[in-house]
């Protein structure tokens, strides 16, 4: 698929999306879209599924007779074939096109209540296997019978008729398993609304630039990994990027408080292909409520709240994940909180990249008790990149990345990145552009120091810095403002005067001609 079809094919399901907007927020007719158009790839790769099972009956899926002996045996078979491999099942009157169909028929089907027991029925389908986890309630942020959707259930129809047509128009390509044309649509279409959420885009989306740069920071050096995590997991976009950068993933893991988005999280890790056995997304609040205690990973990537409250509970003093420290991060400002809760899941060979607020840098008390034990004792500070400001929904505060490992190859030094100038404006927003992302990386992979750019500090230079990690102290990115001649600027103000005192005496001259005195 060529760039062009693409761009053209994101801007229909935003065209169809824009179907549903109505009186509806941004944050509502997000999750009615996204879940039909998640509806849409389970019944298309069921269908393709089955086809492939029936195909040396020379059947077709979606003709069988349900109804009939000989069906019922074939939807059977069928069926535990499909909960093993998919994690879920379908039956052939209820597949995506099917519905839309009836919808859309002379005879207008009310297609409303068959739809919401499909939903259903793809979550009961899973019951007792060991997919149940993975789709449970999945679909139930989209309430079918809202109000927001239309006033009367014929209104409410007519409009989910409407969307479900225009999705039935959309070739997915999912045979052509090299593509990944819907994960990409679908990764464009959460963009699309991040950027029309304002604030609230933080709570489930990190810029594809940035999740860019975190993914590679994460991958240096691999082509596999055994494991990755994302304790703030969002919507999953961030674990899906490290994805696109190694060969292959064995196991996903992530955390998401939101439940709207923890349903999010998962649904997109379904529909990029990614095996419901190989990813674990659990719903809790991270800090208070651990999820994966034990878990070690090779790559730990993070877009956490920034300075985010939390119960900075004294009990935590003898969690295994802060008690080393001596001293709990702010109740007020959780960002260390998180990174002590990312090295503590960090395996030993593994690499982690955390976004957070310049203010870990540099702000005293325990924070900094914290930052001089990690640099000081641990030795596992391994980066800290400077990014522009006002590049993320929501905010438009500079944010950093910290890079850490527990095994660093340069044990001596530290590299310091102030990639804040180098950025593009787009409207309201700062960007990223490529040559702004790929320059990050290579100066981080090759660890050199450039004028005005980086610079590596050695252990003893940060001590004599009192740990304070803030890049102005080790980047000297001072740009020196061209001279300005008084002389020549008093000349041009005294020139300026003089143009002025004759303007006034033409204009007196014009007021007098006219009898009007000045």
């Amino acid at each position: 698929m060529s760039e062009e079809q693409k761009k053209m094919l994101e801007q229909q399901l935003w065209n169809i999306a824009n179907t549903l907007r109505g009186k509806m927020n941004a944050d509502e007719f997000r999750d009615y879209i996204l879940g039909f158009i998640f509806y849409k790839y389970l019944a298309e790769k069921m269908e393709i599924y089955a086809n492939s099972i029936l195909k040396q009956d020379k059947i077709q899926f979606r003709n069988i007779q349900e109804n009939t002996v000989k069906g019922k045996e074939y939807i059977e078979a069928i069926r535990e074939e499909a909960l093993e491999t998919l994690g879920y099942f379908l039956k052939p009157s209820e597949l995506f096109s099917e519905i839309a169909k009836r919808g859309s028929s002379d005879s207008n089907t009310f297609i409303l209540e068959d739809l919401q027991k499909i939903l259903i029925n793809i979550q009961l389908s899973t019951m007792g296997t060991q997919s149940e986890e993975d789709f449970d309630n999945l679909f139930e942020d989209m309430d079918l019978n809202s109000t927001k959707l239309g006033k009367t259930p014929e209104a409410r129809n007519t409009i989910i008729v409407k969307v479900l047509v225009h999705l039935d128009e959309i070739d997915f390509k999912l045979e052509h398993t090299e593509l990944d044309v819907l994960g990409d649509a679908y990764e464009y279409l959460i963009g699309q609304f991040a950027s029309g959420a304002g604030k609230k885009a933080g709570e489930f989306y990190t810029p594809q630039e940035v999740s860019k740069i975190l993914a590679k920071l994460v991958t240096t050096g691999k082509n596999k990994l055994k494991s990755v995590y994302d304790p703030t997991c969002g919507s999953g976009s961030l674990l899906l990027r490290v994805a696109r950068e190694v060969k292959d993933i064995n196991n996903f893991y992530g955390q998401e408080m939101n439940r709207t988005t923890y349903n999010l999280a998962r649904m997109n890790m379904i529909l990029h292909g990614v095996h419901y056995r190989k990813f674990d997304i659990k719903q809790e609040d991270t800090l208070e409520h651990p999820q994966h205690l034990g878990l070690q990973a090779e790559a730990i990537v993070a877009n956490p709240p920034f300075s985010a409250n939390w119960s900075a509970n004294p009990l935590f003093m003898s969690d295994d994940r802060f008690s080393q420290y001596g001293k709990l991060a702010p109740s007020s400002k959780a960002d260390f909180a998180f990174v002590q809760h990312m090295i503590f899941h960090l395996a030993e060979n593994g690499t982690m990249a955390i976004v957070l607020p310049h203010g870990v840098l540099f702000r005293g008390s325990a924070e900094l008790h914290i930052r001089k034990y990690l640099i000081e004792q641990k030795n596992y500070l391994d980066a800290v990149i400077g990014l522009p400001a006002n590049i993320f929904y929501g905010t438009s505060i500079p944010t950093c990345i910290l890079v850490l490992k527990k095994c660093r190859e340069t044990p001596d030094n530290v590299l310091f990145i102030d990639a804040s100038k180098e950025f593009e404006k787009v409207k309201n927003q700062n960007i990223l552009r490529e040559e702004h992302i790929n320059r990050i990386v290579d100066t981080y992979r090759n660890r050199v120091s450039v004028e005005k750019y980086s610079h590596l500090a050695s252990l003893k230079e940060i001590e004599d810095n009192e740990y304070n990690l803030n890049i102005p102290r080790y980047v000297d990115s001072f740009e020196e403002e061209e001279e300005v001649d008084i002389q020549a600027v008093m000349q041009s103000i005294k020139e300026l005067e003089a143009k002025r005192t004759n303007l006034d005496r033409e204009i007196n001259v014009f007021l007098a001609e006219l009898g009007l005195v000045f």
